[in-house]
């Protein structure tokens, strides 16, 4: 029989096998681009539903006449319901496909979006909120174990970049918008218009998202799940990176959410549509997202995570000055350097995690979620009792803890190869 027939190639007499080609999804390939698209606008829609009300936050507190700590349980309720729930979507993703989880998520998230303007006080704000999160709880997990599963690994830290970078356009506009409707209409219609867009994303998401090609169906048993868990719990690599990206989003989650309630006091008195307008330096975090596979490949991982922690640091102490152009660059660093150091810790969890993708990436969206409602959360009490410098010290001691234990990584890769030569 020949070689053609036999599936086979010979050489020197030996037959060998010829390996079957990589059918995952490459930049510049058939899928690619629609599959990128398409998550981006996942990514949209995730974080203009998930933070719709942080940039309403003193709009919120006058309409309720409550504080600035009480309202920003508005926030920190969704991130707080997404922590909570998005191990279990997970689980569900490994059972039903990443595809028809996230399709369902997004149909949930959205519906709730459409119920939030008629919250009639701010305890039916807050439930609806984070029943809101922990719909969406089914977008990031699965997002990322369906990247790792249809996208060719040295492409990887670049398909999830650009994912990143949706979050980043998401919060960006749904920031920008509202602080312009909410000037003119108010916070209602203007989380309402926010809603409306998310919709038109979860649809042309459906339509676009090829089906996947190499998902294999896993188990819902409860105790091969927490196997899976505690395997993951077990690996100080992931452990790390978990605690990494819960501390960045600590800093961003406090950051934002005081922000506008610095602006509109003295010596800035700016007005709605402008504070929603700064959030435009959410750019800077697109960028800094798409880009984080050439940052690793240049610094390395350890490399990347000192830069953007040391350029949010250097944002944070620019922002206590009392100049308008200066707390700018001061965002603008801080949004740079948190971008970076997360695009750069998920997808390290994705390669890292040699089984139960769904569930390792699920573990760190549950520690960066619980980073930003404890950032939210402490920073508005902080900015409470000590004013925008306590809520910057808040920042630096999660800058800290990041420097911290990447050092602690760097020390214990160079004791490995010790270890196993001893």
């Amino acid at each position: 029989m020949s070689p053609a027939s036999t599936g086979a190639s010979t050489i020197a007499g030996a037959a060998t096998t010829v390996p079957a080609p990589d059918s995952r999804l490459t930049p510049g390939g058939p899928g690619y681009r629609r599959m990128s698209f398409a998550l981006f606008l996942a990514g949209v829609a995730t974080f203009a539903l998930l933070y719709s009300t942080q940039a309403l936050l003193p709009l919120i507190s006058n309409g309720f006449g409550v504080s600035a700590s009480d309202a920003s349980w508005t926030v920190a309720a969704a991130t707080g319901g997404l922590a909570l729930f998005v191990l279990p979507m997970s689980a569900l993703s490994e059972r039903f496909g990443r595809r028809t989880v996230m399709t369902a998520s997004l149909a949930v998230a959205v519906t709730v979006g459409l119920l939030v303007p008629f919250a009639p006080s701010l305890g039916v704000l807050v439930v609806l909120r984070g029943v809101q999160g922990a719909a969406l709880a089914g977008l990031p997990a699965s997002a990322t174990a369906y990247l790792a599963e249809e996208v060719r690994p040295k492409a990887l830290v670049t398909a999830i970049g650009l994912f990143v970078a949706g979050n980043s356009v998401g919060g960006m506009s749904g920031r920008v918008i509202t602080g312009w409707v909410a000037q003119e209409w108010g916070w209602r219609i203007a989380v309402g218009v926010v809603g409306a867009i998310a919709v038109g994303c979860a649809i042309a998401f459906r339509l676009l998202l090829p089906a996947p090609r190499h998902f294999k169906a896993g188990s819902l048993h409860p105790r091969r799940l927490l196997g899976t868990v505690r395997d993951h719990l077990a690996n100080p690599l992931l452990r790390r990176l978990y605690a990494i990206g819960a501390l960045f989003m600590t800093v961003f989650g406090g950051v934002y959410t005081v922000i506008g309630y610095r602006l509109t006091e003295e010596p800035f008195s700016l007005p709605q549509g402008i504070i929603g307008s700064i959030f435009l330096v959410y750019l800077v975090g697109t960028v800094s997202a798409s880009t984080a596979g050439r940052l690793v490949g240049r610094l390395g991982r350890r490399g990347a995570l000192y830069l953007g922690g040391g350029t949010t640091a250097a944002g944070l102490l620019l922002s206590l000055a009392d100049s308008l152009p200066l707390v700018l660059l001061g965002l603008v660093l801080i949004t740079a350097g948190f971008f970076a150091g997360h695009a750069v810790a998920s997808s390290a969890v994705s390669k890292t995690a040699a089984h139960g993708r769904a569930q390792a990436s699920a573990l760190y969206q549950s520690a960066y979620y619980i980073g930003s409602s404890a950032g939210s959360t402490v920073g508005a009490m902080a900015f409470h009792a000590s004013g925008w410098s306590g809520t910057v010290g808040v920042g630096l001691l999660a800058i800290l803890g990041v420097v911290t234990i990447t050092v602690l990584g760097s020390l214990a890769a160079r004791r490995a190869p010790v270890a196993a030569h001893s």
